[in-house]
């Protein structure tokens, strides 16, 4: 009884003091901002962190609106993370509702410190910039961060409550091919198409569509033609992805992909480069770490409770929970079936279910935290299966 007594104030410091992030959430609702652009709303949190004891490191990962804030009670205990997100989409504003992300998970990391006083334990709180553009995550993971936490928690908004259990693997390539430009009725001899580089490739990629495994997806587009159809064109570019829910089979499909452009210049005698943009790798699902949160929605009883998604898209928390384990328990604050990156996203991002899902996630978060503090076993749980994955993933 004692201990679901301390629960509950820690849940009730939330309710108490709920105005304070949901003002947080409208302003930065109200001043959004792209990709490694979120001063505003980076300066907004960590100066609340400053404010409440956290100590606060800025510009970590080489990227300026990203920080990594930190308290510690006592010594040797588990390190409870909490990652929220801020940047919005250019040109739309906070239509996928990363402005809830930050608030919550501030008022979650607030309330732990202020009314969990006799538990050894420590809470680190980071600001993840670009999730939407380059994956700030992947960024931050590769120069050195998420290494000292033992579990990674998020919020996001939802059309319903509930986890996620596989994302997946992204890999993209811009290719670029460069030629010899010409007369194309006069003297086509003496160039050599750019353009006819990327048909190739295109159509070689359409090729192996019939050579890989069911969940694999390749998408490519031209991003550049090179210029007039009576002109050879010498130099163009486009973009080719591939996905699939293993992270090895993505890179496997990617080294065939890049032997197909490396045929194309081949066959057209031209040269060529590729760049490669952050790799996405999938997820590790941790599904005992998944009903921690579950079962902390559901007492709360938030709203729209669904089964965990099966499949999902691609994600640079993805990259985190490769390494730890993580979840994220998505918050319904929108109808069923809506749709993220909406108008109808962007309408609700004020609304009261708005509010009330950013002090929901809030409570779940900092409920999960309590729980896998007070109780070591449920720690343990999921450190093993997390092992247990991903030693049955090095033996594929």
């Amino acid at each position: 009884m004692g201990e679901d007594r301390r629960k509950e104030a820690l849940l009730q410091r939330v309710e108490e003091t709920k105005n304070i992030w949901i003002s947080m959430a409208d302003e930065i609702f109200d001043h959004p901002e792209a990709g490694l652009e979120e001063r505003f709303a980076c300066e907004l949190l960590v100066n609340c962190l400053k404010d409440h004891g956290f100590q606060v490191e800025t510009g970590i990962g080489g990227m300026e609106t990203a920080f990594r804030a930190e308290y510690v009670n006592g010594k040797g205990g588990p390190v409870m993370g909490l990652l929220c997100e801020y940047d919005a989409l250019e040109g739309i504003g906070h239509a996928c509702g990363h402005h809830m992300q930050g608030p919550s998970c501030v008022a979650a990391a607030v309330a732990l410190k202020e009314c969990l006083k006799d538990m050894d334990y420590g809470l680190v709180v980071y600001g993840t910039p670009a999730e939407e553009t380059v994956g700030g995550k992947i960024l931050m993971k590769e120069r050195g961060c998420f290494k000292d936490i033992d579990v990674a928690l998020m919020m996001h908004p939802s059309p319903t409550t509930t986890t996620d259990v596989k994302c997946m693997a992204l890999a993209t390539f811009e290719v670029e091919f460069h030629g010899r430009t010409a007369h194309a009725a006069m003297n086509p001899e003496k160039g050599r198409s750019g353009l006819d580089a990327i048909m190739l490739a295109a159509h070689g990629i359409e090729c192996l569509r019939e050579h890989v495994l069911e969940d694999t997806r390749m998408h490519y587009t031209i991003l550049d033609v090179g210029g007039p159809s009576n002109v050879v064109q010498a130099n163009t570019k486009m973009e080719v992805c591939m996905r699939s829910y293993n992270t090895a089979y993505v890179e496997h499909v990617a080294e065939r992909v890049k032997k197909i452009i490396e045929g194309a210049a081949l066959m057209t005698e031209t040269e060529f480069e590729i760049h490669e943009k952050p790799f996405f790798q999938a997820k590790i699902p941790v599904l005992s770490l998944n009903e921690v949160l579950m079962d902390n929605a559901r007492t709360l009883e938030c709203p729209t409770i669904r089964p965990p998604r099966e499949k999902t898209g691609s994600t640079d928390f993805g990259n985190v929970m490769y390494d730890l384990p993580g979840s994220c328990i998505r918050i319904a604050f929108v109808p069923e079936g809506t749709s993220a990156h909406s108008e109808e996203y962007l309408k609700a991002g004020k609304s009261k279910e708005a509010h009330a899902g950013t002090i929901l996630a809030a409570k779940v978060l900092a409920g999960a935290c309590y729980d896998l503090i007070t109780e070591p076993e449920q720690l343990n749980k999921v450190k093993h299966e997390f092992q247990e994955k991903k030693a049955a993933l090095s033996s594929l």
